[in-house]
């Protein structure tokens, strides 16, 4: 029976708030749930302006309403996806199965990866609409400028829930190959191996008839 997997100290065991607030994971997640709230909020309340002698709302990064829209998607997908992992993250080390600790450090490390690398391309979209924005009447930049930094924080913290995830996932790989013992160099079983001591290359045998004496005659029998 394994005694940790996954970066769990036991398998089966309780839920201790004091060390799961401590672990890095935790705080980064939390960082990471503050920062998507930043972006898509600051863009849903003041991302939005009206040109002049227009009437319908522009965003206010070049006017390009995709770049809006990717930045809000972007936020409110990592908002709920730190929430998830929140409360796996704090139900852990109540799984006592390995698979599905597994499957979740995987899962983990694959959204990590991915949203490090959808948050470098939101922090460089923004960063080029805003350099080519000229019409400054009504565009609050400062809501511009945090949203493009608070997409660069994204960029660090999601890269580090990577480094961590792939750490925990290192983890378990090596737990499981110090635990394994392969059955054939195990002492310790019930059924150790057959030794086959005199035999040949394939188990075989001597015939018990091979020592008889041949006189190459043939004898016929007595009446």
């Amino acid at each position: 029976m394994q005694s940790s997997a996954y970066g769990a100290s036991l398998a089966g065991g309780t839920f201790d708030l004091g060390s799961f607030v401590k672990q890095p994971q935790t705080i980064l997640r939390c960082l990471s749930w503050i920062f998507s709230i930043v972006v898509f909020a600051s863009i849903t309340a003041e991302g939005y302006m009206n040109p002049v002698k227009k009437e319908e709302t522009k965003c206010m990064f070049n006017s390009n309403d995709s770049a809006c829209s990717y930045a809000v998607g972007i936020g409110v997908l990592a908002f709920l996806a730190c929430v998830v992992f929140l409360m796996l993250d704090a139900y852990f080390p109540k799984i006592s199965n390995a698979n599905e600790r597994k499957y979740i450090v995987i899962g983990d490390l694959g959204f990590s990866a991915l949203w490090t690398f959808l948050w470098f391309i939101c922090f460089c979209v923004l960063a080029n609409q805003w350099s080519k924005t000229q019409e400054n009447a009504g565009i609050r930049g400062d809501a511009a400028r945090a949203v493009i930094a608070f997409s660069f924080f994204s960029i660090i913290s999601w890269a580090l829930l990577s480094y961590f995830a792939f750490g925990r996932y290192r983890q378990g790989v090596d737990d499981f190959n110090q635990d394994y013992t392969d059955p054939a160099t195990n002492h310790t079983t019930p059924y150790p191996p057959a030794q086959y001591a005199n035999s040949g290359p394939m188990g075989y045998q001597q015939s018990p008839f091979s020592n008889q004496e041949h006189t190459g005659e043939y004898k016929p029998p007595s009446y």
